[in-house]
């Protein structure tokens, strides 16, 4: 499934419409990048610049401007058709592409992006740019700026320069019913990779060779990994960002992998925690247990009108609780919440915003408080527990062991909806997987 034209079209009329009359945007997506000498990292078009555009290749840069009837007009700045380069590195859209595949009320060639643009930036009232994102380009927005009122004295480049983000990235926030369903197929891809870990992983078999059975599915499904992936067992599960990904996996150790795909430019988000061996041992059960519980009641609180933060005050208090009734922490719950003792073993946030990115765009909070669930917004609930190798404030048998739970969710009008609820996180459906796999 990809998203047609129109859709893209109908974001651009949105943009259009927040800018204001006699106004400019411009928005380049990113640079290709070296890999190591003479090869690239596999090109991904920049989020926000493919959001508005639907284009994928490299060296472009989109212009909308408005005008002071309402109107506006798109102009994509490409790479001309090449032949020769075209036999080395692949299909371009061209000029005419630009227009008749993509749109583009007018198109050029990205080489004459500094000629033409002087004219479009003229008379306009405000400029919407990507502050910051790009030094090299900041440089030159700011020599197009200067080389407008210097050669036009009758004429004047915008006055008002102003943040293109935050105009774009609230619109990112909230998915359309379209968006939904490319994440949906996302995570239905990841969750199958997961149920594929759980049967396939086996004592003595190595991280990456875990990790590679996730990539497998991946692959065959057209999409890449939506972020480096953690499979991290025993002790290295207490390691946030574990990505070597390159020890051997131990009976008896819980394996905690957090992996998932990207498809048609739309991120999913998946950790599960389950046994090596298929059988979780009684401390592993009685700390997942208190994970989970945390998990499914912070699900519960992303719902229209909720404060943000309230999953992850939830998942505080359970996990809190939870600690204080294995022995892990002494004292009363709410002073331990208050004083953030809890944190020796939970260190992170319950969640991030969703979608084109893994960690997507969006503000937290409107002013100083912190922003409502809106219907279509959609974000991670992931609380965990971390019992360090090394911490010698707790006995011996809980050491080690680090657990974490995560899942998708859609904030609607019918309460939360889990978009990765295709994979098994509960005790006896894991081992349960995980035993018919043996058999």
């Amino acid at each position: 499934m990809k998203l047609p034209q129109a859709d893209f079209r109908h974001r651009r009329d949105r943009l259009a419409e927040k800018m204001g009359p006699n106004s400019i945007a411009i928005i380049a997506t990113r640079e290709e990048m070296y890999r190591n000498r003479d090869a690239d990292y596999k090109f991904r078009a920049d989020s926000s610049f493919f959001y508005l555009t639907g284009f994928a290749e490299p060296e472009a840069v989109a212009v909308i401007e408005t005008f002071e009837d309402d109107d506006y007009s798109y102009s994509l700045f490409c790479r001309e058709r090449n032949r020769e380069m075209e036999i080395w590195n692949g299909y371009r859209a061209g000029i005419d592409g630009a227009i008749e595949d993509y749109d583009a009320d007018e198109a050029y060639a990205i080489d004459l992006l500094d000629e033409e643009i002087i004219e479009k930036l003229l008379n306009k009232e405000r400029l919407y740019y990507r502050i910051g994102h790009n030094a090299a380009f900041d440089a030159r927005v700011s020599q197009w700026i200067k080389q407008a009122d210097a050669e036009h004295r009758h004429e004047s480049a915008p006055a008002h320069l102003a943040q293109l983000d935050r105009i774009v990235d609230e619109m990112r926030l909230v998915k359309s019913p379209q968006e939904l369903e490319l994440m949906q197929i996302a995570a239905n891809i990841s969750a199958e990779a997961h149920t594929c870990a759980m049967q396939m992983v086996r004592p003595g078999m190595m991280e990456y060779a875990l990790e590679a059975e996730l990539n497998y599915i991946f692959g065959q499904n057209g999409c890449v990994p939506s972020y480096n992936s953690i499979v991290g067992g025993g002790a290295n599960a207490c390691i946030l960002h574990y990505v070597e990904n390159n020890q051997p996996l131990k009976d008896g150790d819980l394996v905690l992998i957090d992996a998932a795909c990207e498809y048609e430019f739309y991120a999913s988000d998946i950790t599960r925690t389950f046994p090596v061996n298929g059988k979780f041992s009684a401390e592993q059960k009685a700390l997942y247990e208190v994970v989970l519980a945390s998990q499914y009641a912070a699900i519960d609180a992303v719902r229209i009108g909720n404060s943000y933060r309230e999953p992850h005050e939830v998942a505080v208090k359970i996990l809190t609780e939870g600690l204080v009734n294995l022995g892990l922490l002494k004292g009363d719950v709410n002073e331990l919440i208050k004083t953030e003792a809890y944190r020796q073993f939970y260190m992170h946030g319950t969640g991030h915003w969703l979608g084109m990115d893994v960690h997507d765009v969006g503000s937290y909070k409107k002013g100083e408080d912190w922003r409502q669930y809106e219907e279509g917004m959609v974000v991670t609930v992931e609380p965990g527990l971390y019992i360090a190798p090394d911490d010698e404030t707790v006995d011996e048998k809980w050491r080690g062991i680090g657990i974490r739970i995560e899942d998708d969710v859609v904030a609607t009008s019918k309460g939360p909806r889990v978009l990765t609820a295709n994979v098994v996180k509960d005790i006896a459906d894991i081992e349960h997987l995980m035993a018919q796999a043996k058999a």
